[in-house]
């Protein structure tokens, strides 16, 4: 009897703690992911007669500026944008972890597999990478999308952002073009080069039991610090452009690569939803699509200027530095 109520307790304050963690980060990751797949391309475009034009989409150059106009556009429910697949992937990777590790530790967005040496860590990040990856495109998309989906209409919000030809082809997503490369050069980089830093310098944080002041000397904590803080410049990028590989959809007809765009199709599927007068954030035209993870960065570089891959770095560092001690 004392056991099922202190499983019950446990279970009502986890619910309670995963509410809190929810109402506060779906906001921050939503303004986030907005910010950095804002599309601001610093030259002239061109209109239907070819001539040159300004561009006159949203310019945000903040974190915060991003916050402040997805509230004044869209108000309360835009900040919440991404919370029910944000909700269901939260719940289903945390009863997956717990029945594959039989663990209670769940590390939230971090890379690391409970009680695994350096080989069984980054075999695991990548598998749930992997698995993980269709909810992470669904939860951008259905952040940055300009239509207001429905909660709890999960069909009706999968036709709105999913193609066509994703949905009759789901591994489609899997195969958008340099995503899977993004966010696995990510995880490597962490978990392979920072991790193992980490263990070299700083080993008491890798073993058992509360580490003591004495378990930080201040020499290698301060190069361990300094390399996280360049790690900063690799990081940002990679994050970013996962980010705008996340949003490309892939429309390819079965004629031609994943990469070729459709004319036509797409629209007459998409339901109609009621929108804001003004856009939060300008999308790139699909009709010219990123074609891999080398060719995003360039592009993003070229179009829109290498600050671009740099958008909120300070939250990369602060991440990092606080995964140190994760």
């Amino acid at each position: 009897m004392a056991d099922s109520v202190t499983d019950t307790l446990s279970l009502f304050f986890l619910l309670i703690s995963l509410g809190i963690s929810l109402a506060i980060v779906v906001p921050l990751t939503g303004a986030l992911t907005r910010f950095r797949a804002n599309y601001n391309p610093k030259g002239l475009q061109l209109d239907a007669e070819g001539d040159a034009q300004p561009y006159t989409g949203p310019v945000v150059s903040t974190f915060f500026g991003m916050l402040k106009r997805v509230h004044r556009i869209e108000g309360w429910s835009g900040l919440y944008k991404g919370l029910m697949p944000t909700l269901a992937t939260t719940v289903i990777l945390t009863f997956v972890v717990v029945a594959a590790f039989q663990s209670n530790t769940i590390h939230k967005g971090g890379y690391s597999a409970p009680s695994s040496g350096p080989l069984g860590m980054l075999f695991y990040s990548l598998i749930m990478m992997v698995v993980a990856l269709p909810s992470v495109v669904i939860t951008y998309r259905a952040i940055t999308t300009p239509h207001k989906l429905p909660y709890f209409q999960p069909i009706h919000a999968l036709r709105v952002l999913l193609t066509p030809t994703e949905r009759r082809r789901p591994w489609t997503i899997w195969l958008t073009p340099g995503l899977m490369a993004s966010e696995a050069s990510h995880i490597v980089y962490v978990v392979v080069i920072l991790k193992t830093l980490r263990r070299l310098l700083l080993p008491a944080l890798s073993k058992e039991g509360v580490p003591t002041l004495a378990d930080f000397p201040p020499l290698q904590l301060s190069i361990y610090f300094a390399l996280v803080i360049l790690s900063t410049a690799i990081l940002t990028p990679l994050e970013v452009i996962s980010t705008r590989l996340a949003i490309q959809r892939n429309h390819a007809a079965p004629e031609y690569n994943s990469v070729v765009q459709e004319t036509d199709g797409d629209a007459e599927e998409l339901a109609e939803y009621a929108g804001a007068e003004e856009d939060v954030i300008g999308l790139r035209n699909e009709g010219d699509p990123y074609l891999g993870m080398i060719d995003c960065a360039k592009r993003i570089v070229e179009e829109e200027g290498y600050r671009t891959l740099y958008r909120a770095w300070w939250l990369t560092l602060l991440g990092g530095l606080g995964g140190a001690f994760a």
